[in-house]
């Protein structure tokens, strides 16, 4: 399944998102969304001037796209183990970033992973990870890199993807951000 979004649809699923986060501390109307019904997995990424402020999502879920975009919105900015819950006064320095994320396949051969085109996910010994596609190229990664990365996020030694027992799935995204004036 390709996900598309036109860029109206896009900036009012950022637009959710931000409402989202915003009715938190004070009364905001919902936003519709009349776009396709995806039910898929989807993360919000908060950024506070160029760095990292919070991201949490669902790699599948059940539930309309806008839904789940609400959802992990309020997550990232609030239940993001990382860091401490986002205060009123720095909603207008955040900026939001959502990947929606296709299927997740089954790989055995690393080769399959295409770096800047696909996530990564790693099922071993009861732990998980993910990285999601935009993040190895933002570090300049190559897919070893990644990949070992992907084994310390969830808390495993590097190279636990080589092992025959450590599941790998790689995913690709629709990743979009909105774009707003003075924050970086």
């Amino acid at each position: 399944m390709e996900l598309r979004l036109s860029e109206e649809e896009k900036k009012t699923l950022c637009a959710i998102a931000r409402r989202s986060i915003e009715s938190c501390f004070r009364p905001a109307v919902p936003l519709e969304f009349s776009g396709p019904s995806y039910r898929v997995g989807a993360f919000v990424t908060l950024h506070q001037q160029g760095r990292l402020r919070g991201c949490i999502g669902r790699m599948a879920s059940d539930l309309p796209v806008a839904e789940t975009v609400s959802r992990m919105a309020k997550a990232a900015a609030f239940d993001d183990p990382r860091f401490d819950a986002l205060t009123e006064e720095e909603l207008d320095s955040i900026s939001i970033e959502i990947s929606l994320l296709g299927p997740m396949r089954k790989i055995t051969d690393p080769e399959k992973l295409l770096v800047g085109r696909h996530g990564v996910y790693i099922h071993h010994q009861g732990r998980t990870g993910v990285l999601l596609p935009q993040v190895a190229v933002e570090y300049g990664w190559d897919r070893y890199t990644f990949l070992d990365q992907v084994c310390h996020k969830a808390g495993l030694p590097p190279g636990t993807w080589k092992d025959r027992r450590a599941e790998l799935y790689i995913f690709e995204g629709l990743i979009f951000a909105e774009i707003r004036k003075g924050n970086g």
